[in-house]
């Protein structure tokens, strides 16, 4: 059950009634993850190797997508990370002096942000807003690139294209986007996708060509990609 002051009334408000409960799950899954606290699975989803590597925390360092390694942060360049979680203190921004936004579901991983960002650099930190991706409250033409990895398997892929419309508005003309896609035929998707499922988050096994195709429904003019263990990163513009 969602508890009371877990899922903020923002996106009661801003989210339409097929996507408020997944982004509220979302929220509620992932305050608990980042509070620390336990999930008690079945005992044949806990015996499952995937469910101890996540458990010790070995699996995200496996199925991080490093964003960086198709488009790294350019100094001064304006960057909106989408879903950010508590990457600013991870990633080393100040090494690529570039300034970070971020936008995050999770109101623990904002909090953390709002603390702790501003005291290893408080030049390059801009802020974290509290909402869903596809509620940009930006102005249009404002980043140089923007980011979202390690969410969009969440969502529908009608959910999808209204992110990029969002993410292509609030990009300058030529900007990048980077974000990842679940691969369905990798070894680790069937597995990883039962773990999701009973950590509270359902996950869509949508096919590659099916992803292609909404890309360039999308209008998406340029695009590479690089693969991962479990994840698929684009590098996109318009």
């Amino acid at each position: 059950m969602i508890k009371p002051g877990d899922v903020p009334q923002y996106f009661a408000s801003h989210a339409s009634d097929d996507w408020q409960s997944q982004i509220s799950q979302l929220a509620y899954r992932f305050n608990r993850e980042y509070r620390g606290e336990s999930f008690k699975l079945p005992e044949e989803v806990e015996s499952m190797p995937i469910f101890r590597d996540w458990a010790t925390g070995k699996l995200q360092s496996r199925i991080a997508s490093p964003f960086w390694e198709l488009a790294k942060p350019k100094k001064n360049q304006h960057c909106l990370d989408i879903g950010c979680g508590v990457s600013f203190l991870i990633y080393p921004w100040w090494e690529w002096n570039a300034f970070f936004y971020g936008q995050e579901v999770s109101s623990i991983a904002k909090e953390a942000l709002q603390s702790r960002a501003p005291q290893l650099n408080s030049k390059l930190f801009k802020g974290v807003e509290m909402g869903a991706a596809h509620q940009l409250e930006y102005e249009a033409d404002r980043f140089d690139l923007a980011i979202a990895t390690g969410f969009s398997c969440y969502f529908s892929r009608d959910y999808w294209s209204t992110v990029m419309e969002q993410v292509q508005r609030v990009l300058k003309p030529g900007g990048q986007f980077v974000f990842d896609i679940l691969n369905p035929e990798a070894p680790l998707a069937e597995d990883w996708a039962i773990l999701e499922t009973y950590l509270g988050t359902e996950v869509y096994l949508d096919s590659i060509a099916d992803w292609e195709a909404t890309m360039k429904a999308a209008g998406i003019k340029k695009k590479s990609s690089k693969p991962g263990e479990l994840f698929i990163m684009y590098k996109v513009q318009w």
